[in-house]
């Protein structure tokens, strides 16, 4: 049994990539979750403990963590948590693993530059499912069928930019709608 968790935490170590047996990519990373507490006496905020936990992601999230993540980076990664027991040269502990299903930078401390990147075949299929390219013979995504909708872009410009989004915006703070 495994639970699902969301840590929110500090890369700790800068990810490494490798395949597991059978090919798949799989990034590695230390994660560091530190608890603090306002101090009444000091007026500080302090350290109180750290959790560390061994991340693993596989496939495109493998492949896109390694690229993202830096050690330092504060990040939230959802997850499935396994406790595990280990030995090693005589010593012995206790290590928490989190499978990764996603992994993103928190964003109360930085700021991040999102690139969507192209899905391959297998990545776009449902698991269990044969892999089949969702483009049709033009190269445009032929989404007849498919699980996920087409996408809406028409609101961004080339470079990122809002197109008559901030009018629009506008427009219905002015009608009273009481978006600020």
């Amino acid at each position: 049994m495994h639970d699902t968790v969301t840590i929110v935490g500090n890369v700790a170590t800068d990810p490494t990539q490798g395949r597991t047996t059978s090919g798949i990519p799989v990034t590695n990373f230390r994660l560091a979750s530190t608890h603090r507490r306002f101090d009444d006496a000091t007026q500080t905020w302090v350290d109180v403990t750290t959790n560390w936990y061994s991340v693993a992601a596989f496939r495109q999230l493998a492949e896109h963590a390694k690229v993202s993540l830096r050690s330092g980076d504060s990040v939230i990664v959802t997850g499935r948590m396994k406790i595990r027991a280990w030995e090693n040269n005589g010593k012995q502990g206790t290590s928490v693993d989190i499978d990764a299903d996603a992994i993103g930078h928190d964003l109360r401390w930085g700021t991040t530059a999102y690139r969507r990147s192209a899905r391959s075949a297998i990545d776009a299929a449902p698991r269990g499912a044969a892999a089949s390219d969702p483009r049709d013979d033009s190269g445009q995504s032929s989404n007849s069928g498919g699980d996920e909708p087409d996408i809406d872009t028409s609101w961004a410009t080339r470079d990122g930019e809002f197109s008559g989004a901030e009018d629009d915006f506008a427009d219905s703070s002015a009608a009273g709608t009481g978006l600020l």
